[in-house]
């Protein structure tokens, strides 16, 4: 990937939590000579009092700060279900650190000094997998709120149907008749805007209903 290929990512943003400034500004600069909205913070505590811009995002990252250590802040992420891709730069990396990094999501660990290129293309990575990131929950949201508009007796019609049940094992399971279960199953492909029974599978697979 050259320089110009992160071009036309105006929508996008990398933060950057560095405490040493001149770090900062120097990725500040690439960053934006690549036309990549940047923002900058001296420790993770700023990073998160800060309002964030709702949009596909990657974090750069150092992994020795005073105070909480890049390492502690990626787990602190997880833990509160906050998903950025990270990319780990530092002075003073060595392999048992990388590896936890990596274990734990981080899409690069870059030593210092590295190469512009590099750190670019993880930025663009990074970006990409956001971006993707973002799409998958929207359409989970999407699959959710149809899920919720069905009824009860739909509900308790889609997990068998999904399953491979036939309309009379299942009418005999929940004690209706066939005629109702039929009158449910078409509702539920027609709620679920599902156009198959393949596509039903799928989001409820997505949803997680079993």
């Amino acid at each position: 990937m050259n320089q110009s290929a992160v071009v036309g990512a105006e929508d996008a943003i990398v933060f950057i939590i560095d405490d040493d400034s001149s770090v900062r500004r120097a990725l500040e600069d690439l960053l934006e000579s690549v036309k990549l909205r940047v923002l900058s913070f001296a420790s993770t505590q700023e990073f998160l009092r800060s309002s964030r811009p709702d949009a596909p995002a990657c974090l750069v990252l150092d992994i020795r700060m005073p105070g909480q250590s890049g390492l502690d802040f990626q787990r602190e992420l997880a833990s509160v279900n906050l998903h950025l891709p990270i990319i780990f730069i530092t002075g003073h990396g060595d392999i048992p650190m990388t590896v936890q990094a990596m274990k734990s999501g981080a899409i690069e660990f870059l030593t210092k000094p590295f190469r512009e290129q590099d750190l670019l293309d993880a930025i663009q990575l990074g970006i990409e997998k956001d971006r993707a990131r973002r799409q998958d929950a929207t359409i989970i949201a999407e699959l959710r709120r149809r899920f919720a508009e069905l009824s009860p007796g739909e509900r308790k019609v889609m997990t068998p149907v999904v399953g491979g049940r036939l309309n009379k094992q299942i009418a005999a399971e929940l004690g209706v008749s066939e005629i109702t279960v039929k009158v449910r199953r078409a509702h539920v492909l027609q709620k679920m805007q599902a156009q198959a029974l393949a596509d039903l599978i799928k989001m409820a697979q997505a949803l997680k209903v079993s």
